[in-house]
C-alpha cells in the first residue's frame, strides 16, 4: 500500500529530494568542506586554499595565495619533517596519506593535523601541482595524549608499587635479622663443656616474624654441680621476650644464692608476680629447673622441680625410657605464692635426660592436622631411638619437628643432658712363647 505525499516509491519525488539536497555548487562544497583543502605548485607555493583551512589557521586568503608556501603553514618541526621526509617521498611516490604534522595559526596556536597529498600530472606525465587535504586531529591528539598520560601514570604506579615491594622486603629482612639477633640473645649461643657429660640443645622458631618465649640454659655452680633450666613464657612478641630475659637472669641469680630447685622457682614466682601481676598485666611461665651433681665417678644425681611444665623424659642406656613425674607444680608467676616439689633421678653412663617445651607435644599431626603429637608418641619416639647420645637424640627430634611442617605452630626448645658412655675395656694376653 503506497503512502501518498511522502515520496516513497515515487522515483520522481526521490530525484526531487536529492536535487534539493545538492543545491550547493561545487565551489561551496570545496570552500565549506569539513576538512582543509589546498593546492600548491611543485615548489610548494599555495595556489588555492579553502575557507575551512583559512578559518582554522585564522588567516586571510590574500595573505596566503601566491605569497606563502605550504611549509610556511607548518611549525618549525613540521617544516623540517616536510623538507627531509615529506617532500622527497611525495616526489618519489606521487602520493602520501595520513601523515601527522602540526600547523601554526596566526595567533601562534598549534593545530595537530593529518595530511594527505597527491601530485597531479599532465598528459605527458609531467608534474603540475600538488593537491592536499588536511584533517583536524586535535581530538585524536588529545586522546593520544590522554592515553600517554594514563600509560605514564600506570608505569609510575607500577614503579612505585615495585619500589614499595622492594622496600617491604628489605624492611622484612632487616626485621628478621633483628628478631633473629634478639632471639639468639635469649638463649645461650652454645652450651658449656661439662666434664664427663654430653649436652645438646635446639630451638625451633615457629614464626620468623615474632619473638618466641621459650628459653633454656646450663651453667656451673660450685663443687662440681651444674644448674640447668628450660621453660616457656606465655605469649609472643617483644613483651614475651622481655619476660624471657627477666626469667633467665632471675633463675641464674636465684641459683647462685640458693641452688635448691624449689627455692629457685619460688624466687622466680615472686619476681614475676611482683613485676607484672601487681601492675595489672599478669605474666607467667612454665619452667623446669634442675641441678646436676657430677662429683661421683660412676653416676650423676639430678634434682628437679617443675612449675606447670611437661615432665622430663629419662632415656636409659638399655633402651628404656620413662617420664620423671614432678607433681604439684603451678604456673610460675600466676599466684603470689606457689608450692613446688623436688623429684630425683640418677644418671649412669649412657643415660640421658630430655627436657622440651609443649610446642613438641602439641604439634598437630595427621592429614587433617586435628590430632596432637602427645606425650605417648614422644615416649615411643624416644624409645625407638634409644640408646642415643644427646646429640643423636636432638638430631632425630629436629628431623621430627621438620616433618610436622605447618602442624608445628608454636616455638619449641629442646635440651638433652647425658652421661658419657663408659669406655670399653679390652683385655690383652701375652703371646705364648714359641
Amino acid at each position: 500500500m503506497d503512502r501518498a505525499g511522502d515520496g516513497v516509491g515515487d522515483p520522481a519525488g526521490t530525484n526531487a529530494a536529492f536535487a534539493a539536497l545538492l543545491e550547493d555548487n561545487a565551489e561551496d562544497l570545496y570552500e565549506s568542506a569539513p576538512c582543509g583543502y589546498l593546492s600548491t605548485l611543485m615548489d610548494g607555493t599555495i595556489a588555492k586554499i579553502n575557507t575551512t583551512l583559512l578559518d582554522w589557521l585564522d588567516l586571510r586568503r590574500q595573505a596566503v595565495v601566491g605569497r606563502l608556501r605550504f611549509p610556511d603553514l607548518l611549525t618549525i618541526g613540521g617544516k623540517l619533517y616536510h623538507e627531509t621526509h615529506f617532500a622527497p617521498l611525495l616526489r618519489m611516490q606521487g602520493e602520501l596519506r595520513g601523515i601527522a604534522l602540526e600547523m601554526k595559526a596566526a595567533d601562534g596556536r598549534r593545530l595537530p593535523v593529518l595530511v594527505s597529498s597527491v601530485v597531479k600530472h599532465g598528459s605527458k606525465g609531467e608534474s603540475l601541482l600538488i593537491r592536499t587535504t588536511v584533517f583536524d586531529a586535535s581530538d585524536r591528539r588529545a586522546y593520544e595524549q590522554e592515553l600517554l598520560r594514563r600509560r605514564k601514570e600506570a608505569e609510575q604506579a607500577r614503579a612505585e608499587a615495585e619500589a614499595a615491594r622492594r622496600q617491604a622486603e628489605e624492611d622484612r629482612a632487616r626485621l628478621a635479622d633483628a628478631l633473629t639477633a634478639l632471639q639468639q640473645s635469649l638463649v645461650p649461643s652454645s652450651l658449656p663443656a661439662v666434664p664427663g657429660v654430653e649436652t645438646a640443645a635446639h630451638y625451633h622458631t615457629a614464626s620468623p616474624d615474632q619473638l618466641g618465649g621459650d628459653f633454656y640454659d646450663l651453667f656451673p655452680l660450685a663443687d662440681g654441680r651444674w644448674a640447668f633450666f628450660l621453660g616457656d613464657v606465655s605469649g609472643k612478641g617483644p613483651q614475651a621476650a622481655s619476660v624471657t630475659s627477666l626469667t633467665r637472669y632471675a633463675l641464674r641469680a636465684a641459683a647462685i644464692h640458693d641452688p635448691d630447685p624449689t627455692a629457685a622457682l619460688t624466687t622466680l614466682n615472686t619476681v614475676l608476680h611482683e613485676r607484672y601481676a601487681r601492675g595489672g598485666d599478669p605474666r607467667f611461665c612454665t619452667a623446669i629447673f634442675g641441678v646436676l651433681d657430677t662429683t661421683r665417678r660412676d653416676h650423676a644425681t639430678v634434682r628437679l622441680a617443675s612449675g606447670g611444665h611437661p615432665p622430663a623424659l629419662v632415656v636409659r642406656a638399655d633402651g628404656h625410657a620413662h617420664y620423671l613425674p614432678t607433681p604439684g607444680g603451678l604456673l610460675v608467676g600466676a599466684l603470689p605464692t606457689a608450692g613446688f616439689t623436688t623429684a630425683h633421678t640418677t644418671l649412669r653412663p649412657g643415660d640421658m635426660l630430655l627436657l622440651y617445651t609443649d610446642g613438641l607435644t602439641e604439634a598437630r599431626t595427621g592429614p587433617t592436622r586435628r590430632h596432637l603429637f602427645g606425650h605417648d608418641a614422644l615416649h615411643a619416639f624416644a624409645t625407638d631411638h634409644a640408646p642415643a647420645t644427646p646429640q643423636g637424640m636432638i638430631a632425630s627430634l629436629t628431623g621430627l619437628l621438620e616433618s610436622f611442617d605447618d602442624g608445628l605452630d608454636d616455638d619449641t626448645a629442646l635440651l638433652a643432658i647425658g652421661l658419657s658412655p663408659a669406655p670399653a675395656i679390652t683385655s690383652t694376653r701375652a703371646n705364648p712363647p714359641l
